[in-house]
């Protein structure tokens, strides 16, 4: 097994003070609750009224002055929190250079500051997703640090807070902070932070951000418990321990807890390299899984791998939605993982046996010398695919007969077998490439009803190995969205060059959505509606003065509330929506200064809703950045 355990069999662990369920209108942790629901039972705004809806207070952290020359390396991605009224009630986010920031929920006035003072160092983007709160209970209870704030930064140091005023908790490590990297030394490039850390049962648990493409052998993906209250180290976990051969079998995506049954769920990465796993054989356990861990110990329950021996870089992206399943009045503790590849699994999260009958699907062999594609892949009976990635050159589209005959054309060049066809010298067909399908933004439960509401990227890739022998020449990393990159694979005798298929007009060659919002309804194993999700009249070289509701590429997620509302961002386009759950129908937007590439979040405090979103661009997308945090809600 391959966890290491650096647990003092004399330590005793007490019960923090953690919300195990969505608690009335308000929203404690960065999921909405600690299973990620993405829900909140606010109802205040709904369908009737939420087209009153008005800025209520916007708030900008000072980033675009301070950091103005690194801003373009920036994602902006915190989804804030409310912390509870022994906490201060503030509502506290993080910026993407790790700065923690605690608002008036009321007004937007801050009330405090921290700035970890992070190494810039590195050519990763900067980004953070949250922080995360509990109380201490072996802390005195009017004493410094009762309350706490636990913040992984980019340049992997965990932080411990004080939730009322943002000064570190000095018994926590050294002065508040844990050198996660340890003796290793790794640079911010190597490895870093993006996801918010999670706390249960006096345990803090982070993952980590490992660099992508360019090496064989890259720093281990390891996840790391440290006690709550010290700082000391507890256990870690090393999905790919076995495997010296790679490395980056990480956990980026945000990880979520069940408190009641002491477990951990880790959604895990693709082994390195992404593309070329000749030297990494067989199906690299416990990469592209849910692992199931004891909270407390760090030993493995279980786990589910979705994606064998990964070619495609289908990382597990987003956070495991837990909740209870309900079928013949039998309530079975459940998670729902949804997958870059568009596939929706619901299993048993005390066991990880599949709640839909689960099938083997064969897959085409790779071209490549000495590499062994796994021979099938898991696929759910249900719900179906989020999208299909049938794409044949009958299918291309286009503007004009020219850009649909160029696309078509490129489509018949392409080695393409369907979904899981290994990358090869060949430039093949990647749909969905690796942005998804789904991606970190994840899902929204309606728990009661079994329905999941998830936003999903729909456009088609290319990509081929390029033997370096032949060309030696590449750059060092993706750039914006919509354009090829080259990455020599260090280690491997290949460069791999990835890129949206388009046409020379610049528009996708797979009929549009290229973003869409889709209903799942989980019991009935069924989709209910599906709509597009953004507008392109901004991503061409001319802006139209109309919105063209073909979709648009997007990162970021949404919430539901029982008001029968999904808010979501998220797109190429400025705008920030609400949509009717039950229908699609959009029923309000607003347009921001820059892209909102967060997940937003709801709250009522002193008898208003308010509904809040965090809009700061993406560096992946190239369209402008910002510092804005904006709050919603009906005029008072």
């Amino acid at each position: 097994m391959n966890v290491r355990s650096l647990r003092s069999g004399s330590l005793l662990l007490c019960l923090w003070v953690l919300p195990t369920a969505p608690l009335a209108a308000e929203w404690p942790v960065y999921g909405g609750d600690p299973g990620g629901r993405h829900y909140s039972t606010a109802a205040d705004i709904n369908t009737d009224n939420v087209a009153q809806l008005q800025v209520a207070w916007t708030f900008r952290s000072g980033d675009s002055r301070v950091h103005a020359k690194d801003m373009a390396r920036t994602s902006t991605q915190s989804t804030p929190i409310l912390l509870p009224e022994a906490a201060g009630a503030s509502l506290v986010y993080c910026t993407p250079f790790n700065r923690v920031i605690a608002l008036d929920p009321g007004s937007g006035e801050q009330r405090w500051s921290f700035d970890p003072q992070i190494n810039l160092g590195g050519d990763r983007p900067f980004r953070c997703r949250g922080v995360a709160y509990a109380e201490d209970p072996a802390t005195a209870a009017t004493a410094h640090c009762r309350h706490r704030l636990y913040l992984s930064t980019h340049d992997r140091q965990l932080w411990a807070l004080d939730a009322q005023d943002g000064t570190p908790c000095a018994g926590f490590g050294e002065s508040g902070r844990v050198a996660l990297y340890g003796a290793s030394g790794h640079a911010p490039g190597d490895v870093s932070n993006s996801s918010a850390p999670v706390v249960a049962h006096g345990v803090v648990i982070s993952g980590s951000t490992v660099i992508d493409f360019t090496r064989a052998q890259t720093p281990r993906g390891v996840v790391q418990a440290l006690d709550a209250h010290s700082g000391a180290p507890l256990w870690q976990f090393d999905p790919l321990l076995d495997n010296p051969r790679s490395g980056s079998a990480n956990v980026w995506a945000p990880l979520s807890v069940d408190s009641e049954h002491e477990l951990v769920f880790l959604p895990t990465s693709s082994p390195s390299p992404d593309y070329y796993g000749a030297d990494r054989v067989g199906d690299n356990h416990y990469a592209n899984s849910i692992v199931a861990l004891d909270l407390k110990t760090g030993n493995l329950r279980w786990h589910f791998q979705h994606v064998r021996h990964d070619l495609w870089d289908y990382d597990t992206p987003a956070q495991p939605i837990l909740f209870d399943w309900q079928r013949d009045g039998v309530s079975v503790p459940a998670l729902v993982q949804l997958t870059k590849q568009g596939l929706v699994f619901i299993l048993n999260r005390l066991t990880g046996e599949s709640l839909w009958e689960m099938t083997e699907q064969p897959v085409p062999p790779s071209q490549m010398r000495g590499e062994r594609a796994a021979l099938t892949q898991p696929k759910p009976i249900a719900p179906p695919p989020l999208l299909d990635s049938f794409l044949m050159p009958h299918d291309a589209w286009g503007l004009t007969p020219l850009d649909r005959a160029d696309c078509r054309n490129q489509l018949e060049q392409l080695h393409n077998l369907g979904l899981f066809t290994p990358i090869s010298e060949t430039p093949t067909l990647m749909y969905p490439g690796s942005l998804g399908g789904p991606n970190w933004g994840g899902g929204a439960l309606l728990a009661e009803r079994g329905l999941l509401l998830v936003n999903v990227n729909n456009v088609a890739f290319s990509g081929r190995l390029v033997p370096l022998s032949s060309d030696a020449a590449a750059g060092n990393g993706p750039p914006a969205a919509g354009k090829r990159f080259r990455v020599v694979m260090q280690g491997t005798p290949y460069a791999v060059e990835i890129g949206s298929l388009q046409s020379f007009l610049g528009m996708p060659c797979n009929p549009p959505p290229w973003g869409k919002l889709v209903a799942v309804d989980l019991y009935g194993g069924r989709i209910l509606w599906e709509t597009a999700l953004g507008s392109v009249h901004e991503m061409g070289p001319v802006k139209a003065p109309f919105h063209i509701e073909w979709g648009t590429p997007n990162l970021g997620g949404g919430i539901a509330t029982a008001g029968g509302l999904f808010f979501i961002a998220a797109t190429m386009d400025r705008q920030f929506r609400a949509f009717d759950v039950n229908t699609g129908e959009t029923l309000w937007r607003y347009t921001l200064p820059v892209d909102a590439t967060a997940t937003p979040m709801t709250y009522r405090y002193r008898g208003r809703q308010y509904v809040v979103i965090n809009a700061g661009g993406h560096h992946m997308f190239n369209r402008g950045s910002g510092d804005y945090l904006y709050a919603f809600g009906l005029p008072p």
